[in-house]
């Protein structure tokens, strides 16, 4: 069935580390309409599909848990995935990720065993499987990591993610803000650190305000570094996300840093958001990750 086009339905895999929150992301998948699984063994995943697509009472939309549970699953998975993305499925892989200290911490508020440690210590566990897990974390489409979510937050951003996206088959543009005092985003794809610009939080009348705001907005925007550093920026995403988009990648996830993620990069990201909007047909979405989190 290789070459066969593009076909109905549409995949999300969900997998990642024991308690990084995939039976959260699953119930966020189903509230968006997603035919939702978990657990299925891995190599009834083409006959699954199969069926979904001549099923018409199944979703075209489909979402499965899949991780470490099932012996054979990090075998096999990249040779299905890759059978499955030749045959015209959309198939993209949600990696869920968490710090060591609160996995440890999850487990022991469910009292739960860690699948690879049934009777030994989390933490063991957690570095098995990290290791394990290496190469899918590196194959997956989309990185999260949910160690600073509650259940809502994660549900939340899950929703903002998924439930606006009309075809799974387009590239998603995520323009992120951060402060680089808070760390760095784990699943950025290019960060661009726009310190060296003069920062409006030592300007009286701009320091309460944000990036959005239009006072900020133009002591950012009117500054000649600002004007050359965006029409190199612009030029290199002008070349790059068409590159992305041949090489199928599902996401785009494009950070910009300041010092407290509040003025400068804030007021980048809103930029850069017109200037895709206006000149390409790719879904772009925004957060602005620090914005609440200093004054």
């Amino acid at each position: 069935m290789v070459g066969k086009g593009k076909r109905q339905v549409q995949t999300v895999i969900i997998t990642g580390l024991s308690g990084s929150g995939k039976s959260t992301a699953l119930k966020a998948f189903e509230d968006m309409g997603y035919f939702c699984v978990d657990n299925l063994p891995i190599v009834l995943l083409p006959e699954f599909l199969a069926i979904s697509e001549d099923n018409s009472s199944v979703s075209t939309r489909v979402a499965l848990v899949m991780d470490v549970r099932e012996r054979g699953f990090l075998d096999q998975y990249q040779s299905i995935f890759d059978q499955i993305k030749r045959e015209g499925f959309h198939l993209e892989v949600l990696f869920l990720d968490a710090r060591d200290e609160v996995i440890v911490r999850r487990f022991s508020q469910t009292r739960r065993c860690h699948p690879l440690q049934p009777r030994g210590d989390v933490l063991k566990g957690i570095e098995i499987e990290k290791r394990r897990m290496t190469g899918l974390r590196e194959y997956a489409d989309m990185l999260i990591d949910t160690s600073d979510f509650n259940v809502h937050q994660l549900r939340q951003n899950l929703i903002r993610l998924y439930s606006s996206r009309k075809c799974l088959d387009r590239l998603v543009i995520h323009l992120l803000s951060f402060g680089f005092k808070y760390g760095l985003p784990a699943d950025a794809n290019l960060v661009l650190d726009v310190r060296f610009l003069p920062n409006p939080y030592f300007v009286p009348d701009l320091h309460l305000l944000t990036g959005c705001h239009p006072k900020v907005k133009a002591y950012v925007m009117e500054k000649p570094d600002t004007i050359e550093f965006l029409e190199h920026t612009e030029g290199l995403l002008r070349f790059l996300i068409p590159r992305y988009k041949a090489e199928g990648k599902s996401y785009l996830v494009i950070a910009v840093g300041c010092t407290g993620g509040r003025h400068r990069s804030v007021a980048i990201v809103e930029h850069l958001r017109e200037t895709l909007v206006a000149g390409s047909d790719e879904e772009v979405i925004v957060t602005h990750r620090d914005l609440e989190l200093e004054g």
